[in-house]
């Protein structure tokens, strides 16, 4: 069997930005693999085309411009909020409010999205709304642990049901 569309796929793999050198980012081993429904869009296309035709037990290894993965990074989605937003009660959280703080919000249509607090002063919190993986190069290797057919119910669902997968 080979990956192709409404395939699942278990593998292990890490990632690594820049190169085969650079500093390992995320990671799945054979304990917790990744597992997926090749072709369902919820993978970087460029992610699923280099696994493309792989087998059982296959290695793999490629690099993803930031075109390719997350983007480029958008100065436009580094933005300026008031303060008084972060407000509960009148207090701001100083567990949920601090630098590096990834926090959930929406945009004006209510789609959820998440930003990173860039810089917190009297008046203003700068959140970065850009993927984290922006601008990034990604270097991934691993290798195919599984393959198998997806059920009728995954396809249609668009997702992988049971161990590793989702459950309802």
């Amino acid at each position: 069997m080979i990956i192709s569309k409404n395939k699942v796929v278990s593998l292990t793999y890490e990632l690594k930005l820049d190169n085969a050198e650079g500093e390992v980012v995320d990671m799945a081993d054979a304990a917790q693999p990744l597992v997926f429904l090749y072709g369902a869009g919820n993978m970087l296309p460029k992610f699923e085309s280099n696994l493309a035709e792989l087998k059982a037990n296959d290695s793999f290894e490629f690099t993803l411009s930031s075109e390719d993965a997350y983007g480029p990074v958008i100065e436009e989605a580094v933005v300026d909020l008031p303060i008084d937003i972060f407000m509960v009660d009148g207090k701001i959280d100083p567990d949920m409010l601090f630098v590096g703080n990834v926090i959930p919000m929406q945009d004006n249509e209510g789609r959820p999205l998440d930003g990173t607090v860039v810089s917190i002063s009297d008046d203003k919190v700068k959140m970065d709304f850009n993927h984290p993986m922006a601008g990034k190069t990604l270097h991934f290797t691993g290798k195919i642990l599984e393959l198998r057919e997806a059920t009728a119910e995954e396809v249609s669902h668009g997702h992988v049901h049971g161990p590793h997968g989702h459950h309802h």
